[in-house]
């Protein structure tokens, strides 16, 4: 009765109704696009690629654009390119001053970084165009470059860049982050028929039956929980405000706490990493072949070398990502600012210092625990889980499912909580997200 109370609440919010509405009208002119095939595209050849795609790196692909990948659809190429290109324009903000002056420079630096981003986003869009009709469809393009190829590169740019906009859409007229809700919608879309192939699959006389697909259903509710552990886990930190301060002296004062987050890069790190471990894919679709040693093991999401080289990237991405979103000093300078310090540690230089420390002990096994989290598909696949359910025993999927629909609900129940109504728990509040797949 609680859940059916707690809807009516929701419905009885004019605003909060009206953004879920949008979001979902938004929602399905997305779903629709993503069935819509580009013209002249051979009904035998998408057959073939919806095969192709249906496991591996390439079912990875497929997921994140809620199987338009595989139906070559004129979304087909989905919101990984702008992912790509914020990762990009993130590193020039630590590596060249230009980008670094505009970070410092507020909203309008903000406005001009995504701005770059987008021009960034057409450049790498232009050119998975033509490597994905080339890898993808391969001998059965219709056309010649001018007549088909160049068209039709340009139908696939532009409805990424309409996906993006669908995404910015939600961010301001719906609920939740629009870009990171499209990632989610993507990965919903490909559980039922995962749940549904893996069940069948275990059925069969060689499968293990019935027990042996329960067991698979409570290690990954295992995983969920964990996953959760990971997004909501924090470090607090004790920290005194004084009611006056006389001289030197300070007197009075609350206690409070500072939360210093176990993974403050929430699922920022394996996006990054997981879009750079799709440059093979890229690569070998454009110049058409299937790669060989280093590359064909950098193409198997369940090779040593690949699972290798993504754990390293998600770990040294968690430092990057953290290092730009906590700023130590500044911290200390707020504490400073409003007469609060840390018991035992002097405020400002000292303060700082501490809260960097405590940031670098702590991210060291959250970013090693997301890695081991990243990776698990590959274990699950390695014991006989079918590809495309396997790809739900953690990895990106599941720590972007978890995040987004974390955050999503907090959103939802600050609106219930802003109203006077009750939350969507009975005790304590949902601790969604500080990011978001798109806050750059």
């Amino acid at each position: 009765m609680r859940f059916v109370k707690t809807i009516e609440n929701i419905w009885k919010i004019e605003d909060l109704r009206k953004r879920l509405i949008t979001t979902l009208f938004f929602i399905a002119i997305y779903r629709f696009g993503s069935f819509v095939v580009l013209p002249g595209v051979d009904p035998v050849q998408l057959a073939a690629l919806q095969s192709n795609a249906s496991s591996g790196l390439l079912g990875l692909l497929d997921m994140f654009s809620g199987g338009a990948f595989a139906n070559a659809s004129i979304f087909a190429l989905g919101i990984m390119p702008y992912i790509s290109a914020s990762i990009v324009i993130q590193l020039l903000g630590v590596a060249l001053p230009y980008f670094q002056k505009l970070q410092r420079e507020g909203e309008s630096g903000r406005t001009k970084m995504n701005q770059y981003t987008r021009y960034l986003t057409v450049i790498i869009l232009l050119v998975q165009g033509p490597a994905y009709i080339y890898g993808a469809l391969g001998n059965a393009v219709p056309g010649g470059f001018w007549d088909w190829v160049l068209p039709t590169t340009i139908i696939l740019a532009s409805g990424s860049m309409f996906v993006l906009w669908l995404g910015e859409r939600i961010t301001d007229k719906g609920i939740g982050n629009g870009i990171s809700f499209i990632i989610l919608i993507g990965i919903i879309a490909r559980l039922p028929l995962a749940l549904i192939g893996e069940f069948v699959s275990r059925l069969k006389d060689s499968g293990g039956g019935l027990i042996v697909f329960m067991l698979e259903i409570v290690f990954l509710l295992f995983i969920i929980a964990a996953a959760i552990m990971l997004v909501q886990g924090a470090r607090k930190v004790p920290v005194q405000y004084a009611k006056r301060v006389v001289g030197n002296k300070q007197y009075g004062g609350v206690r409070q706490y500072i939360p210093l987050k176990v993974n403050a890069a929430n699922v920022m790190p394996i996006i990054f990493a997981q879009a750079i471990m799709f440059i093979p894919i890229t690569v070998a679709n454009f110049t058409a072949k299937e790669g060989g040693g280093f590359l064909s093991a950098l193409m198997d999401h369940t090779s040593v070398w690949y699972n290798l080289l993504f754990a390293l990237m998600i770990i040294a991405f968690t430092y990057f990502y953290t290092a730009i979103t906590i700023n130590p000093t500044q911290m200390a300078e707020d504490l400073k600012r409003n007469n609060g310090f840390i018991p035992g540690i002097k405020p400002g230089k000292r303060t700082a210092e501490y809260i960097d420390t405590i940031m670098s002990r702590i991210t060291l096994p959250g970013s090693i625990f997301l890695a081991i989290v990243a990776i698990l598909p590959a274990f699950a696949s390695f014991f006989g889980v079918s590809g495309q359910f396997a790809q739900f025993f953690g990895g990106t999927s599941l720590l972007i499912l978890v995040g987004v629909v974390l955050d999503t609900l907090q959103q939802i129940e600050s609106h219930l909580l802003m109203r006077h109504y009750d939350g969507l728990l009975k005790s304590g509040k949902i601790k969604g997200r500080t990011g978001s797949i798109a806050a750059y």
